[in-house]
């Protein structure tokens, strides 16, 4: 048979004009059906609705509370605890050296002896009134660096279980710990007269039980809210404290909810017990992460433990509505139902479960922070329900283990894409940097506008449900912004790329280029985390699983359904499965988290200005609208590369500058208060009585009003509101030794010149000799205050002791060992009745300061004394009483560590001495 000429050749371009065609007709069917933006929008809200409901349940979800009946002998009963709650809240305000604390250590004492007496016949249940004379607390780290700590007559109720018939029992102990102390402006419901109803209904449970090995203490201290000095004197001068293994904290920053643990180890061994069995277990590592880096400016005993005592441990904080944080507004109206019972479940099979264990850890904390890269723990848990912990050599292992293979992918696509697609993962990669650009851009904007259109720069703490509309609107519509842009430079340069393909009509190529990017920018979205997830691995962030939960699974989904399972020879539009299986697991994990976050800042802009008016108005919002930014840019750069197919664009910017303006213009006309009865703005009435001049035969004193707020803002509303010829603005700074008032309001006092010399703090000196060195002595005489603040100039003092002036006495601050922060070092002096109130301090000049007259230089060209010293009493004067009466119900009276009572007194003590 004859071949005819050239009929093998003829063949291939039909068969390759018909393969053609069988492709442009598979690329028109696929592209013909257009993706509705009801697709889009129902996603988003689907997203959004999931999210919540994660959150819920997740943190809102509390069990019910148990009566005594229900719970039994051996089981823990909100309803019971919550009367001892009430009998504390009932006692007012009960700070250190008050009537009122004495009276809750007398309930303490009354309630522990009666669990004594209802132990169980095989259990040693012990009841002690600790006393502490006197000690100092000197911390390297945290709220209290540069600072001195320094306490005296301080009483504790310490209640300590164990079994009869063990006899090495005592040797091996739990401690559980929190404070009875208040502030002076709450009667502390949350904090923490929930943490000790809670740990005595435990220790009721506890004392019906058998057959555990490890001895239980339960120490309920006084002295935590001035610097942690309870727990440091249980620590450093009580008999049991040689045998404490491990230690449990419990505190509140805020009141209610669910109790989880923000602060675990340095050993893992707690965490992993307390993960195995807690019933309701709750705890992030992102906390921690937060908490150690400085980011919360707090501090809790738990440090004291870890710090001095060495002990690894847990640490539980109550978290819900953090704006109610040391003020009026920590009542037993405001906490959650099931609060206790979550926290007290929890801890009760934890603490049964511990001290049944023939294990317990006894090795330094210390020691343990240096192995900590290995050994520390990584820990979450999954919607409240079961908790995740694994060591960091794991953590190390699998993290490493995913970038490999992420890079592995990466670097072989690359290579068999060439040098299109390079281009395309930058362009794409563009897309993410300029998604941030903007997000960050439109957010940070509106935080910089809110304090110029609301008459309070922070004007959505009473409705948090605000910020939806003021940052995570402009947010979302900066990051679509920035992604279109990101898109539409992308599709320019796949035009390029397709248009060499001559055989493809220019709708299937325009069809193709579309569907092209839409796979680039949602690729993109996990360059970012896997770059996250490279740097968190790096610096051993325990943080960084959340990067490793939303790399892998949308990873997983892409490639499991746009590759394995619908190979093609060329792109087809983003499946919406993908997004669906890919976000599942991310936002289960996460969303909660996210959520909690920025309730917990929001209710911290409450007090943020540490130092009034020493930061702008507008920094509080700047960082919660870059944390919501920053959390619209991570979890929605899947979701948005599924928009620009969908046209639902035009709904999304119509419907975020909708709610934009609609949430401005509720802030803008008053509608919604920014503070309310209870949610709100922290301030402080102080009557100073100031004697900075009362030197050299002097006898200078002023006394005024001071009127502040750490919530950053005017006052002048709250002024108009007062009407006591109060004046407010920057001219006057107010130096209260531990921080300074930049911004304010004073008004004259209707008493001055009334102070009797009983009242007047002083600082005198007893001799001054200088030869081969200078040392000064100076008697400090604080008269009735017994909590009171000094600041030493470091810049002109080398070294200082410093000792109460009374016989048999130990120096309570030694030579050596000082810090300082901006040049001065505090020694911070709370105490009960019978503290001491007059002290020596011997003073070691600087070896070239040289004459009595020596004058200091600083920077601004300010004289800097020598000593400050603020004393402070907790009294109303006449005046106070009436500005107090007069106090806007959307204020609070705020306390803390460094804040004055009602009453200060300031002095100080010359450099020209």
């Amino acid at each position: 048979m004859r071949r005819r000429p050239g009929g093998s050749s003829s063949s291939k371009p039909e068969a390759s004009a018909a393969d053609d065609e069988d492709v442009q007709a598979s690329v028109r069917v696929e592209s013909r059906p257009r993706r509705s933006p009801v697709v889009w929008l129902t996603l988003f809200l689907l997203i959004i609705y999931s999210s919540w409901a994660v959150y819920h349940y997740q943190f809102e979800n509390l069990p019910l509370p148990l009566t005594a009946e229900q719970a039994g002998k051996r089981g823990f009963s909100e309803v019971e605890a919550l009367k001892h709650v009430k009998a504390l809240t009932q006692l007012g305000p009960h700070p250190v050296g008050s009537d009122a604390l004495d009276l809750a250590l007398q309930y303490v004492l009354k309630a522990s002896e009666k669990i004594k007496e209802t132990a169980h016949w095989e259990v040693d249940v012990q009841v002690e009134v600790f006393h502490s004379n006197h000690g100092a607390n000197r911390l390297v780290s945290g709220l209290f660096k540069g600072k001195t700590l320094v306490y005296s007559d301080l009483n504790h109720i310490v209640l300590r279980i164990l079994p009869k018939y063990v006899s090495e029992a005592g040797e091996n102990a739990i401690l559980v710990s929190s404070h009875i102390d208040t502030v002076f402006s709450t009667e502390g419901a949350g904090d923490c007269s929930s943490c000790v109803a809670v740990m005595l209904e435990l220790a009721r449970g506890i004392s019906q039980w058998a057959g555990f090995r490890q001895a239980i203490i339960f120490l309920f201290n006084t002295g935590e809210e001035d610097g942690l000095n309870g727990a440091h004197s249980f620590i450093t001068q009580h008999p049991w404290n040689e045998t404490i293994r491990v230690a449990i904290d419990l505190e509140a920053m805020g009141i209610g909810g669910k109790s989880g643990i923000f602060q675990a180890g340095p050993h893992p061994w707690a965490i992993e017990n307390f993960a195995y069995v807690a019933k309701y277990p709750s705890g992030q590592i992102i906390a921690q992460d937060l908490f150690s880096s400085g980011a919360i400016k707090s501090s809790t005993d738990f440090q004291i433990y870890k710090e001095v005592a060495g002990l690894s441990g847990l640490d539980f904080a109550y978290s819900d509505n953090t704006a109610v944080y040391h003020t009026k507004n920590d009542k037993l109206e405001l906490l959650k139902s099931g609060s206790l019972q979550h926290l007290g479940e929890n801890m009760l099979s934890f603490l049964i479960h511990i001290a049944a264990s023939s294990h317990i850890p006894q090795g330094n904390a210390l020691d343990e922070e240096e192995n900590a890269g290995q050994n520390a723990a990584t820990f979450f848990d999954i919607l409240g329900t079961y908790m995740i912990v694994y060591h960091q050599r794991f953590a190390n292992m699998l993290h490493n283990s995913v970038i490999m293979q992420s890079l592995l992918i990466w670097v072989t696509s690359l290579l068999m894409g060439g040098y299109p697609a390079m281009v395309s993962l930058v362009l794409s990669c563009l897309s993410v940097l300029l998604m941030w650009i903007f997000a960050l851009g439109f957010s940070v904007l509106v935080a910089f506008i809110l304090p110029l259109v609301s008459s309070s720069p922070v004007p959505y703490i009473a409705s948090p449900w605000l910020v939806i509309g003021l940052f995570a609107a402009p947010a979302l519509l900066g990051a679509l912004t920035g992604q279109h842009l990101g898109n539409h430079f992308l599709q320019i340069y796949l035009s390029n790329v397709y248009s060499k393909r001559k055989l493809l009509s220019p709708a299937i190529q325009a069809d193709l280029i579309k569907f092209e990017a839409e796979r680039w920018l949602y690729k993109a979205g996990s360059v970012q985390w896997l770059i996250l997830l490279i740097i968190g691995t790096y610096y051993k962030i325990g943080s960084s699983y959340l990067a490793l939960v939303w790399l892998v699974p949308p990873s997983f989904a892409y490639g499991l359904l746009e590759a394995t399972l619908s190979p093609a020879r060329l792109p087809k539009p983003l499946k919406l499965a993908t997004l669906l299986m890919g976000l599942a697991v991310p936002i289960l994990i996460s969303a909660g988290i996210f959520i909690q976050l920025a309730g917990t800042m929001i209710g911290t802009a409450v007090r943020f200005d540490r130092n009034p008016g020493s930061t702008p108005e507008w920094l509080g919002n700047v960082i919660v609208a870059v944390f919501i930014a920053v959390v619209t840019c991570l979890t929605l750069v899947y979701l948005l590369s599924y928009v620009h197919l969908s046209g639902a664009k035009r709904s999304i910017l119509i419907s975020t500058c909708l709610l934009f303006g609609l949430s401005l213009a509720v802030i803008a006309s008053g509608i919604v208060p920014p503070f309310t009865e209870d949610a709100a703005r922290a301030v402080n009435v102080v009557h100073v009585v100031d004697t900075t001049g009362r030197f050299e035969g002097k006898e200078d004193t002023s006394s005024y009003i001071s009127l502040f707020s750490v919530t950053p803002g005017k006052l002048n509303k709250e002024v108009e509101h007062i009407k006591e010829g109060f004046k407010c603005g920057r001219d006057k700074v107010i130096d209260f030794v531990t921080f300074s008032v930049k911004y304010g309001c004073w008004t004259n006092d209707d008493t001055e010149g009334r102070w009797s010399e009983a009242e007047i703090p002083t600082l005198r000196v007893d001799s001054d000799t200088k030869k081969s060195e200078r040392i000064t002595q100076v008697s400090v005489d604080t008269k009735g205050s017994i909590r009171w603040a000094l600041a030493i100039n470091l810049e002109q003092i080398e070294d200082f002791k410093f000792k109460a002036s009374l016989p048999n006495v130990e120096e309570l601050v030694p030579l050596g060992g000082k810090s300082s922060v901006d040049g001065w070092h505090i020694i911070q002096f709370s105490g009960g009745k019978s503290a001491p109130t007059i002290f020596d301090l011997t003073l070691l000049w600087k070896k070239n300061v040289t004459g009595s007259g020596d004058k200091v230089e600083v920077g601004r060209g300010d004289e800097r004394p020598l000593l400050k010293l603020r004393t402070d009493v907790d009294r109303l004067t006449s005046k106070t009483e009436r500005i107090l009466k007069k106090l806007p119900p959307w204020c609070s009276l705020f306390g803390k560590s460094t804040s004055p009572h009602t009453l200060a007194f300031l002095t100080s003590l010359p450099v020209n001495v």
